[in-house]
């Protein structure tokens, strides 16, 4: 175990607030609440810089959303964008301006967490959580959580950030539901130079051959991250997705320097932010764009958030008050980030069903190009694109119409078969009675 900053006294004392995982959401959480004055400690079981399986966009929400003065520490800048159509009717797209940057998370993840401990935020690095406590012998009043550490070791706080990611233990002690999980695989490849300058200020988007799925070609310097993702349950196509893909690219024959799977998932709509003092944020809340499952911009956005809520929830003196707090944290979460899943979510049934469409929109029809510009560059979201695009809303209505309808059909089938058995049952019932009386 490592510390910086503190000591057993301090470990011992009661936090203002204690955010549980040093990844994005995390440490934007710490970096709110420590810039507002109060005492943070962040906790991460593993030892920082640490790998996490990314691609490694940063698009303008999340530029948007970092600390001031934070220095992006990009591996190289997106200007254009080749898509296609699982392999087929390739088209490059490019702009003027950066679309967006690309990082690798050991180095990005590292400085986040540099600016929260700069704010005042304490580091423990190596601690696991078990669990938290809200009442119980642990606790000493109302006011306090206690987060139980591998060990037995118990750390006290006002209020607490669960950022502990996608298998979060804060997350099962809140009661995060979830509605959507996929599966992704990556690869960072390294290339010769020859390779790496023709990927140079460009990266790849293929719309895969499952059903919602797609995969990615990310350059940084010397090395591609490669990648694909799809819905969890499709793991044996999904590996092959990304062989094929890698050989399609002519790729193969690269060893890759690291090789690894992790699963996103997205929150229901009912899915609770928030317990008693405990709040949830990034991929602890289930918070990603369903479409795409960009999950950066999520997690620093809800993470701000829940750092700047955590410090209310923390002032506040009794169970009402905190109640308060943690309520005006969800709907701060569902008015922003909620709009944009929302969409995500509706667009993400029409890509399963009709991918061809988004190659075509994307790579001819200049509005769509204009629209996925604005997106990554920051300037516009998918929320705000539907609202001020009329073809973009009559499309998503139709979409939700035909799925009412869909759904209404197959209710009515789920019915009829009901009643086909129940009659069945009947039937049989009175053959076997008839039958009992004739022997009789």
């Amino acid at each position: 175990m490592s510390s910086e900053n503190s000591s057993a006294d301090d470990v011992r004392q009661v936090w203002d607030v204690v955010v549980v995982g040093a990844g994005p959401a995390g440490a934007s959480a710490a970096y709110a609440a420590a810039v507002a004055g109060r005492r943070v400690l962040l906790l991460e079981k593993a030892e920082l810089p640490r790998y996490k399986t990314c691609g490694g966009g940063i698009i303008g929400p999340s530029r948007d959303s970092l600390p001031p003065g934070f220095d992006l520490p990009f591996r190289d800048r997106v200007y254009a964008v080749t898509f296609s159509n699982n392999g087929r009717f390739t088209r490059t797209r490019r702009s003027r301006k950066m679309l967006f940057g690309l990082i690798n998370r050991p180095e990005f993840d590292q400085q986040l967490v540099e600016h929260a401990q700069k704010a005042g935020a304490e580091l423990r690095t190596g601690v696991t959580v078990q669990r938290v406590e809200q009442h119980g012998s642990a606790v000493p009043d109302r006011r306090t959580v206690a987060v139980v550490l591998q060990g037995g070791e118990t750390v006290l706080a006002r209020a607490v950030v669960g950022a502990d990611g996608s298998a979060s233990r804060i997350g099962a002690h809140v009661g995060v539901k979830l509605d959507q999980v996929d599966l992704g695989l990556e690869a960072e490849i390294p290339v010769p130079e020859t390779v790496a300058e023709d990927w140079q200020g460009r990266v790849l988007i293929d719309w895969g051959p499952i059903p919602g799925s797609y995969g990615w070609v990310f350059p940084k310097g010397d090395t591609l991250t490669v990648g694909v993702i799809s819905a969890r349950g499709e793991g044996a196509a999904t590996k092959r997705y990304l062989e094929e893909f890698i050989g399609r690219l002519g790729l193969a024959g690269f060893e890759p320097a690291i090789s690894s799977g992790h699963l996103t998932r997205c929150r229901a709509d009912d899915s609770p932010l928030s317990r008693g003092r405990v709040l949830v944020c990034g991929d602890a809340a289930g918070l990603l764009e369903p479409w795409t499952r960009e999950g950066i911009s999520f997690a620093l956005r809800s993470g701000r958030l829940a750092g700047e809520w955590a410090v209310r929830i923390a002032e506040a003196n009794d169970a009402v008050d905190a109640r308060r707090q943690a309520l005006n944290y969800a709907f701060a979460v569902k008015a922003g980030l909620g709009v944009e899943m929302s969409v995500g979510k509706r667009m993400l049934a029409l890509f399963e069903k009709r991918p061809g469409i988004f190659h075509a929109a994307l790579t001819g029809f200049r509005p769509a190009w204009r629209a996925f510009t604005d997106i990554t560059r920051g300037s516009s979201s998918l929320g705000e694109l539907v609202r001020s695009h009329p073809m973009a809303q009559r499309g998503l209505n139709a979409l939700d119409r035909r799925q009412a309808e869909a759904e209404r059909r197959e209710a009515e089938a789920e019915a009829a078969a009901e009643r086909r058995e129940a009659e069945a049952e009947r039937r049989e019932a009175d053959a076997e009675s008839g039958g009992g009386r004739g022997e009789g």
